[in-house]
């Protein structure tokens, strides 16, 4: 598919419906942070989602050469594993908002790593548009904080490092593992990095029953579970059938929708929201539209 090339309505939708999950997944972590470590949170959710779909991942472990599995241990690894971890990491100190702000440079990093990795030509409508999300995004995370920046502190680069790894994650689903379907790559890579956060928790966190019986706990486990299976294995699937029907840079641009989500669950949350906020989902949408619509290739 060119970068010009009309996007299917279908694309569109699962667009809108990752928006919705990914977006949720902020407050959710908020709400679990309080009885867990960040890297419980991270490994619980890789865990859960690797039970999940160990039923599917079971019966899709033949026919694959040793560079497949060097990639989808790599997809495990970059698309799931460390951003799970990072994001749980970043929003001890950072709002969900602002975490799910942040989140939307994964569109340049996609753009770029692509460039410099994977041969990809940057178009100008392609990065005007991108522009345009990101200054959308900036007004976001400016009112959020109230217009004060010195909210912002180093653990952001959390979530910048998060979407670096959504950045490889996109092209190596997209240009290396391009003739396995979207089930198989998340269910496999998933096997993956399942047993990868088995060790963390057994060898390297506190978990243990009296964390899992206080007060509170088995409801956030709960949660974390939940997350796990649908803001992970089941995202994961539609994101990877996304990226495969689309381009990877619209499959990223679903990074420009979480924002809204987020700030609308802060709203929920007793967070204001402010003028700067609508100004700045509709540069956001703007930023899609310039960058996705069809038009002459420059």
């Amino acid at each position: 598919m060119s970068l010009t090339e009309k996007i299917p309505g279908r694309a569109w939708g699962v667009l809108v419906l990752l928006s919705l999950i990914w977006g949720s997944s902020f407050i959710i972590i908020k709400k679990v942070l309080p009885l867990y470590s960040p890297g419980e949170v991270g490994a619980l959710r890789i865990l859960s989602a690797s039970l999940f779909l160990l039923p599917w991942s079971l019966l899709r472990l033949k026919g694959f050469s040793s560079r497949d599995w060097v990639y989808l241990g790599v997809v495990g690894l970059f698309g799931s594993f460390l951003p799970a971890f990072l994001f749980a990491l970043a929003q001890t100190r950072i709002d969900s908002s602002i975490a799910g702000v942040l989140n939307a440079v994964t569109p340049f990093s996609v753009l770029l790593i692509g460039a410099i990795f994977f041969s990809q030509r940057i178009v100008t409508r392609q990065g005007l548009g991108l522009l345009v999300g990101f200054v959308g995004t900036s007004v976001l995370l400016l009112a959020g904080s109230q217009g004060q920046l010195s909210q912002i502190n180093y653990f952001a680069f959390f979530v910048i490092g998060a979407a670096v790894c959504y950045g490889f994650n996109v092209n190596i689903i997209k240009y290396k593992l391009g003739e396995i379907d979207s089930v198989t790559i998340t269910s496999l890579s998933l096997l993956i990095a399942g047993p990868v956060a088995l060790v963390y928790l057994v060898w390297f966190s506190n978990l243990n029953r009296e964390t899992i019986t206080a007060d509170g706990a088995l409801f956030a486990l709960g949660l974390v579970v939940v997350l796990g299976i649908l803001g992970t294995a089941i995202a994961l699937i539609l994101f990877n059938y996304l990226v495969k029907i689309s381009t990877p840079i619209f499959a990223s641009s679903v990074t420009y929708l979480i924002p809204i989500v987020a700030v609308l669950w802060g709203l929920w949350d007793g967070e204001t929201l402010l003028v700067g906020h609508y100004i700045a989902m509709a540069l956001i949408l703007f930023g899609l539209y310039i960058t996705h619509r069809r038009g002459v290739r420059k």
